[in-house]
């Protein structure tokens, strides 16, 4: 079967993986509410089509921190692709960069920064970032992103500690032998790797490695180890947003982590327009979470996003075809928009502002 949709990637994808790395990779905080909310929310913004437009030459490409998209999108930060395919990063590389998209990078990936890029030369790259407590490991990540052409940092803010995912804890789970985060020394993840019963390695971890006491003011420190763009990315509120572009933010990224962190957020369709008007027009505000078809990249770029981050569905494209399945799935994402500007009489991305969404619909 070729997949027609992201949802049948999924099923290709959940038919492949065990059921406890299905289980990782869909699994959401608490009652799971959020990470549900997260795909409801894109549909109830209704597209308003105009009519009698020359569509007969769509473009969807766009600019971001001086690199080329051939679609206002990118694959989100996601751990361990190696659950997914053997070629785990390498083969996202591949795909990210063969559609045109943007690849941001895990912490913890399984292959080095190093390989990732290697194996796409040509891709665009960027770097995700959570606050360890060891400062120095965090220093040596980026140094070593910048000598490797990576173009941006973006450092998680929304994860304290890893959130209570209900999935992970009846599962005991924990990484399976010879599954590594390649970037760091084994003292700061050996804890992913054990679990117990009713308890997640993965959040075990979490509470032994990253900083809770980290503040806005650190965010200095990490401004001076780098010149590269630094973006946010965990931001719900206009509140935030403005201590960001205080604090020297370059960019920020609307999201509540797929739903993983704490459950009863707002969406990050319905956060994306209160950030968006808080800081200035020309700083960079990403989204990610929930995003199942090119429609919803269209409503992201109406609401104020520069590009939107797509992640769970990559990993169904990896997990069923290696580099060829991410890639389709993103490339299923630039048609699908492409389809949408040109029925919605909206030719270009510059074509869609608020304008071109109507009032959310009751019905959906």
């Amino acid at each position: 079967m070729v997949p027609l949709t992201l949802a049948e990637h999924g099923a290709l994808a959940q038919a492949r993986l065990p059921a406890v790395i299905w289980d990782f990779f869909e699994g959401a905080a608490g009652s799971e509410w959020t990470a549900r909310a997260n795909a409801d929310a894109w549909r109830r913004h209704l597209l308003r089509p105009r009519v009698l437009v020359d569509v007969s030459a769509p473009d969807c490409g766009t600019e971001l921190f001086g690199a080329r998209l051939a679609a206002p999108y990118g694959v989100a930060p996601m751990a361990y692709h190696g659950l997914a395919h053997p070629d785990a990063e390498c083969a996202t590389a591949r795909a990210a960069a063969a559609a045109g998209a943007l690849l941001v990078v895990s912490i913890f990936a399984g292959r080095t920064l190093e390989e990732i890029a290697a194996a796409a030369p040509g891709g665009t790259r960027w770097l995700q970032l959570y606050w360890l407590r060891d400062r120095e490991a965090l220093a040596a990540l980026v140094a070593r992103a910048e000598a490797a052409d990576y173009r941006a940092l973006v450092l998680t803010v929304d994860a304290p500690k890893v959130g209570r995912r209900l999935r992970d804890l009846r599962n005991a789970f924990a990484l399976p032998p010879g599954m590594t985060a390649a970037n760091l020394a084994a003292r700061l993840t050996s804890g992913a790797a054990h679990a117990e019963p009713g308890r997640s390695g993965i959040e075990e971890h979490s509470r032994q490695q990253f900083d809770p006491a980290v503040t806005w003011a650190d965010l200095a420190w990490l401004r001076r180890r780098t010149t590269l763009p630094l973006l946010l990315k965990g931001v719900l509120t206009a509140e935030d947003a403005k201590l960001a572009v205080d604090h020297g933010a370059d960019g920020l990224v609307v999201s509540n982590h797929g739903g993983r962190q704490l459950d009863g957020t707002p969406p990050a369709a319905d956060a994306l327009a209160e950030v968006v008007d808080a800081v200035p027009a020309d700083l960079p505000v990403l989204v990610d979470g929930g995003l199942r078809h090119g429609a919803d990249l269209a409503r992201a770029v109406a609401l104020g996003a520069r590009a939107a981050l797509v992640g769970r569905p990559v990993l169904w494209g990896l997990a069923h075809g290696g580099a060829d399945g991410a890639r389709a799935v993103l490339d299923l994402l630039r048609e699908e928009l492409l389809d949408t500007l040109v029925l919605a009489g909206r030719p270009a991305l510059a074509d869609l502002d608020r304008g071109a969404l109507a009032s959310r619909s009751p019905y959906i």
